[in-house]
């Protein structure tokens, strides 16, 4: 007779586990569940666990409150938003829920709930649930489903997984909700990197978590935090090895013609349009520098997973490897490929990874299947050959390599990734941007340059291949001195994206822009108040829009290198979530002089040189130069042979950028531009105009006055500038025929912005 039932893993009763847990908690581990045991004694607290990426933030959380919670019957409400860290903590439950530590209780009952289809619905959960772990957006939009499960409780414990997002509304929210229904509620956030976020966001997070221990003693205020331990600590314990990050430039270019579809593909779900991830796979150049990478230094590399992007990827990989005597292995899932045919069984990937774990296998190359749960503590670096814009994955990736010689691994892990050009600024993860504003594991400035370094290079890489390419006009660009075109600082941050991948960002911020950017994070409240923005996920449209105004307001005239839409979008974006702007980093460990191409070039000049020994002294430079500050930011020599070339052409023609006509071309007056066309061609005279016009309309008080309803503000960012009299009508973009109007205003003349 056929089941009318099917077993899922969404939710179910878990077991004590008979005899006792064979791994033992690290040192830092105890520690941590210490003070919590400290901090517990309390009726109501929120607090913060910081461990480092690999410290072991789940199995500390669940190994705890297994003993403390579930085998005295308290409900724990776990909140995360992404799928995988969902499942990772039932995983950790699961697996540690031996009967030592819950002797009193014969079964508790989880329950996983989340939009994923594997996953269940709010409306499913049962008072009798002990263990709930749901994504923030399920139940953010649905708290009242938490009243069942909240009814007569008096004790809860929260837990937060990468807490340092728990300042967004959603999070909030939840948290408020769930302590208006219980008096008292036991808060712990877990996190890596509460620090990494910006000052004005320290102060929410304060205001979340408000208890810790210090010195043996639960203490209330400033940001609680009950146990921190730090990356360098972990290294110097050996409990992680020390990351050293390298990237190597693939010279290939990809999304040249990306539609609207594979770009939403990439940047929303992570996933690679087919037929640019069979393009990367197929790539010869690409796949032999990967290997080449390796075999130039395979005694430094040692035993290496790469991650490939597709199941061709990964054959063809493994196949070179083996090729150049390099022994490798490639492991993909259960599953027949379409396109190679290739079924595995998981016996035979079993037996792979044995071969790796003995040191018969060096390489070994998979998709995605070795980023959690297959221990491969010898693992020493990790080839980073596909790209992707979440931070979990760049993490589990990265933490392949990071068990240290105390945990069975090495001293030495290398992070090592294959930077290809996209034209389309797509914000891949940067390996580095991880541990931005954690700078424990550089143990000197040098280290600290030098990571601040690949962080800039790898923004550049876009606006070097540009200057190679003859169909791109970046006259305009090569006109500026070199040195402005190196960034001053960055804006770094992690937004959500309302599907819970997580993105990391960095916007590079120039001498050009930088107070156009400050006065942008200055108004950023105001802005959003003006356009009635309130949710946590506005629309495109809705923030395309504001961006337009933020474009017409603050970054007005000469701005090379210039502003970029995309980089004030994934600023908006931001701030929707938080309501703080992003933290500013300014590189000031940087000697931008030792950077500039155009000392280098003048100095070639002055010298005289001729290309036999000019050669000769580039070659010694790139070679030879501080830690190799050239290579590191030009990342390769082609780049910085064509800026160089660039600056010796200019001290040997002065007059190369001026335009020699030999054809005459039609005649319209700028006045018959609008404002944003204006821009264009000439950014001083739209700067000045849409100042002219904003002076007209100030009373003498400092306010500007609305043309249409005489609304008052001394602030300009809620005016737009229009046209008296519209241009489709004959008005000309002159001060006379130009007026301010607030947003409402303009929006009910329809003839939107000038």
């Amino acid at each position: 007779m056929a089941r009318d039932y099917i077993e899922v893993k969404s939710f179910g009763k878990v077991f004590p586990k008979k005899g006792a847990n064979t791994r033992m908690p690290y040192e830092h581990q105890r520690d941590a569940m210490e003070n919590l045991d400290i901090i517990n004694k309390s009726n109501k607290f929120s607090t913060m666990i910081v461990l480092p990426t690999g410290g072991g933030k789940t199995y500390t959380a669940s190994m705890w409150l297994l003993r403390n919670a579930i085998d005295k019957k308290k409900k724990i409400l776990w909140i995360a938003h992404r799928q995988i860290l969902l499942d990772q903590a039932a995983e950790s439950f699961q697996k540690f829920a031996y009967s030592e530590v819950i002797p009193h209780i014969p079964f508790f009952q989880y329950r996983i709930v989340s939009g994923a289809s594997c996953h269940d619905r709010v409306i499913n959960i049962q008072a009798l649930d002990n263990l709930l772990i749901i994504s923030k957006d399920s139940i953010g939009r649905n708290l009242n489903g938490l009243d069942v499960w909240l009814k007569d409780e008096k004790e809860i414990f929260i837990i937060v997984d990468e807490a340092h997002h728990s300042t967004a509304k959603t999070y909030r929210k939840v948290i408020e909700y769930v302590k208006s229904k219980v008096s008292n509620v036991k808060l712990i956030g877990l996190t890596a990197t509460p620090f990494r976020t910006a000052s004005d966001e320290q102060g929410l997070l304060a205001k979340i978590y408000e208890d810790g221990v210090e010195n043996g003693k639960a203490i209330h205020g400033n940001i609680g935090i009950t146990y921190q331990i730090g990356l360098k600590e972990l290294i110097n314990h050996r409990i992680l090895s020390k990351p050293i990050f390298e990237s190597y430039y693939t010279d290939e270019m990809y999304g040249e013609s990306l539609g609207l579809n594979s770009w939403k593909s990439i940047q929303h779900l992570d996933n690679l349009p087919e037929d640019v991830a069979e393009q990367m796979a197929d790539s010869a150049a690409r796949n032999k520098l990967i290997v080449n990478t390796y075999k130039a230094k395979q005694k430094e590399y040692g035993q290496t997973i790469v991650f490939a992007i597709n199941m061709v990827h990964a054959v063809h990989l493994s196949a070179l490897f083996n090729k150049e005597g390099i022994k490798s292995e490639f492991i993909v899932s259960d599953v027949r490929d379409s396109v190679t045919g290739v079924r595995i069984s998981r016996e035979e990937n079993e037996r792979k990874l044995e071969e790796y774990r003995s040191g018969n296998v060096k390489v070994l190359v998979n998709v995605n299947i070795l980023t959690e749960g297959v221990d491969l503590p010898q693992t020493k670096t990790v080839f980073l050959a596909r790209p992707t814009v979440s931070t979990v994955l760049m993490t589990q990736m990265i933490g392949r390599a990071l068990r240290g010689e105390a945990a069975g691994g090495t001293t030495l892990a290398y992070i090592v990734s294959f930077v290809d050009n996209w034209n389309e600024h797509i914000a891949w993860v940067n390996p580095d941007s991880l541990f931005s504003g954690n700078n424990e594991f550089t143990d000197n400035p040098v280290e600290h340059v030098k990571h601040e370094l690949r962080m800039i290079a790898i923004s550049k890489i876009e606006e070097f291949a540009s200057v190679l390419d003859d169909s791109v006009d970046t006259t305009m660009l090569e006109k500026v001195p070199f040195i402005q075109r190196i960034p001053i600082g960055m804006y770094a941050f992690t937004y959500l994206e309302e599907n819970g991948v997580d993105f990391s960002y960095q916007v590079m911020v120039y001498d050009s822009t930088r107070k156009a950017y400050e006065d942008l994070m200055a108004s950023l409240p105001q802005l959003f108040k003006i356009f009635d923005c309130k949710d946590e996920y506005p629309s495109e449209e809705l923030l395309e829009e504001i961006a337009e105004h933020c474009r017409d307001t603050f970054f007005l005239g000469d701005m090379i290198p210039p502003y970029e839409e995309k980089d004030c979008l994934r600023i908006l974006k931001y701030y929707a979530q938080y309501e703080i702007p992003p933290q500013f980093y300014l590189f000031d460990d940087i000697d931008r002089n030792k950077l500039d191409v155009a000392v280098i070039a003048k100095y070639i000049w002055d010298e005289d040189m001729g290309q036999r020994r000019k050669t000769e002294y580039i070659n010694s430079i790139w070679e030879n130069s501080d830690e190799n500050l050239l290579r590191l930011f030009f990342g390769r020599k082609l780049y910085f042979w064509r800026q160089l070339d660039i600056e010796l052409t200019k001290l040997s023609n002065p007059n190369i950028y001026k335009k020699e006509e030999n054809v005459q071309l039609g005649i319209r007056k700028l006045e018959d531009l609008s404002l944003f066309e204006i821009g264009k061609v000439n950014p001083e005279m739209e700067k000045n105009l849409r100042d002219t016009a904003f002076e007209k309309a100030k009373d003498s008080e400092g306010n500007y006055i609305c043309a249409c309803c005489g609304q008052k503000r001394t602030d300009r960012i809620f005016f737009h500038v229009d046209h008296i009299i519209p241009m489709n009508k004959g008005g000309k973009t002159v001060p006379e025929n130009l007026q301010i109007l607030c947003r409402q205003c303009n929006g009910m003349k329809g003839d939107k912005f000038a």
